[in-house]
């Protein structure tokens, strides 16, 4: 049957109408505060959603007169509160699945720190759980949170493990490993092994002989060669369960900032595509390209690609390592130990990485720097400036900077002026605030860390993140930490009172600006008409919550596309 042209504009348009017709909501919620997170953070009474999208915010009566219908599915928050999805702008995803999901968890957020042999009890009980010819594989020590302070594991601390199982662990932040004496003769890395490119470092003793210290994650490479890899329905049952319980914590998007890290670039583009093909994801996506995976000239996918569910959006660059781990860059040396002349590398040199950044940035990627040191910081922001010379709306390319940690206010000055939106590791306030303030740099640059105060007073953008698993996911947590900016060591103290901001400030870090930062404010983050309804009803409302007990606010229900997520 053939329909002319006019009746056939006529047809689709009726059918249009009808699939968003007044009258005819899947879902209205009242019956507590709406936090909407728009431009003005208003709340409103009630919210109607219809196939998957927002419908319509206001007043109850209203909302209910011209949405509700007989089949429509009414929820009575009952007092709870309705804000948006939360978006997490900076995770490991599939990092996290690996570490956490099929190795040794050693992390510790809590008191009392681990000491060098409760660690060491962990890994032999850990033990049990290695099949025959396996490894030892584990995540989440840290000497800046270990009693006494740095007490750092060596081959032979391993070796009271296993002489005869190779173990490899992975620094909390990741960007240090340690070995023992086993991995280091099945890895082939002798006294003799070179340094490997990208600022890795097989580390010494004075007496020339390897410790088991790995730093920056080249040195892993000929350990992980010899591992063996997690089978794909293992790898698959691990990522859904890290973004079911991302999901968990209120989190309905989310920015993988590592995709290649693990397996390289292919396979993990092929494994992502592989979950949202299947409807395996209950979160939403962002991918990150990692940029020492990817082959010269590497175009095998485009700027953009994908779709509101999973979007390949940036290349992610990694300038320096870790300020609890002494290794990011900085311009003046660390403060531990005492007298120390040692300050930090960058990765990279100015020159090389201006232009592996700008062949990926002419393409149309987003950029996005890991820069703690502010040295790494100044590298970063000179290589943005120059790409974006001559560009009368540098907002517009949304560059980003992860940790910005050790930082100068001119820092905050320049970013704002180039539209560079900083993503901070608020952890770093609350975790390892009193290592940084009482030994690893110092007072005067700990105050600075995580300048969100700053960049408010500036009229800048900035989010907060986890870094997960360097820390645990959890949005409503990192309001927490940077409302009052108090370190967890007892005495507690207030780091940088002047960085604090207000609830709402934070609020909007973990949401509508966080979205934008992933360039994805046209779809989620607020609660407006239009948009997609993803959801979360919390027990309580943040705004009305002490901050420091917003942390333990409980998340109740998570929704995507107007259902709510099965955590199950």
């Amino acid at each position: 049957m053939k329909f002319a042209p006019k009746l056939l504009a006529t047809l689709l348009m009726a059918q249009c109408a009808l699939a968003f017709a007044k009258g005819n909501a899947d879902t209205i919620f009242y019956g507590g505060p709406i936090v909407t997170v728009n431009a003005k953070n208003e709340e409103v009474q009630a919210l109607a959603v219809q196939n998957g999208k927002i419908v319509a915010v206001g007043t109850k009566d209203a909302v209910t007169k011209e949405w509700q219908a007989s089949n429509t599915k009414v929820i009575d928050l009952q007092g709870q509160t309705l804000m948006p999805g939360f978006v997490e702008p900076h995770v490991h995803i599939m990092v996290t699945a690996v570490f956490e999901g099929l190795g040794l968890n050693l992390s510790n957020f809590t008191l009392p720190y681990d000491t060098k042999e409760t660690l060491i009890q962990k890994m032999k009980a850990g033990l049990k759980n290695v099949p025959a010819g396996g490894w030892l594989f584990g995540f989440g020590v840290d000497p800046s949170r270990t009693s006494p302070f740095m007490a750092e594991l060596t081959a032979d601390d391993l070796d009271k493990v296993s002489t005869t199982v190779p173990i490899f662990i992975v620094n909390q932040s990741g960007h240090i490993g340690y070995v023992n004496h086993k991995a280091l003769e099945l890895a082939g890395v002798t006294n003799k092994t070179p340094n490997p490119a990208g600022g890795g470092i097989y580390v010494k003793d004075a007496k020339g002989q390897l410790t088991g210290k790995l730093v920056e994650p080249p040195t892993y490479l000929p350990f992980m060669a010899k591992m063996p890899n997690p089978t794909e329905e293992q790898l698959f049952a691990a990522i859904q369960g890290t973004m079911k319980k991302m999901a968990s914590t209120g989190v309905t998007t989310a920015s993988e900032m590592s995709v290649g890290g693990n397996f390289g670039v292919d396979k993990e583009i092929a494994i992502y595509k592989a979950i949202f093909a299947k409807n395996a994801s209950p979160i939403r996506v962002r991918g990150y390209l990692f940029s020492e995976t990817l082959p010269p000239g590497y175009k095998a996918i485009k700027p953009n690609e994908g779709d509101d569910k999973l979007r390949f959006i940036g290349i992610k660059y990694i300038t320096d390592g870790s300020t609890q781990g002494l290794t990011a860059a900085l311009n003046q040396p660390y403060s531990y130990p005492k007298d120390s002349k040692w300050s930090g590398s960058l990765n990279y040199k100015d020159a090389d990485i201006q232009a592996s950044m700008k062949s990926y940035f002419d393409q149309g990627w987003q950029i996005s720097s890991h820069s703690n040191g502010d040295k790494a910081i100044d590298q970063a922001l000179n290589s943005y400036a120059k790409l974006l010379a001559g560009n009368p709306k540098p907002q517009e390319r949304r560059l980003r900077i992860e940790h910005f940690t050790v930082n100068r206010l001119d820092h905050v000055t320049k970013s704002v002026k180039l539209g560079v939106i900083p993503s901070f590791t608020i952890g770093h306030v609350n975790y390892w605030g009193a290592a940084f303030n009482d030994h690893i740099i110092g007072s005067e640059r700990a105050e600075r860390i995580d300048p969100a105060g700053d960049f408010k007073r500036a009229g800048g953008k900035f989010t907060l993140h986890s870094d997960s698993p360097v820390s645990n996911v959890g949005p409503l947590n990192y309001v927490s930490e940077e409302v009052t900016r108090l370190w967890q060591l007892p005495p507690q103290k207030v780091l940088g009172p002047t960085q604090a901001v207000t609830v709402d400030d934070a609020m909007r870090a973990i949401t509508i600006d966080a979205a934008y930062q992933i360039f994805a404010d046209n779809i989620v983050g607020s609660l407006e008409v239009g948009k997609q309804a993803d959801l979360v009803i919390l027990e309580k409302n943040p705004r009305k919550t002490p901050p420091a007990e917003i942390r333990n606010i409980k998340v109740k229900e998570t929704w995507v596309d107007g259902k709510q997520v099965s955590l199950k």
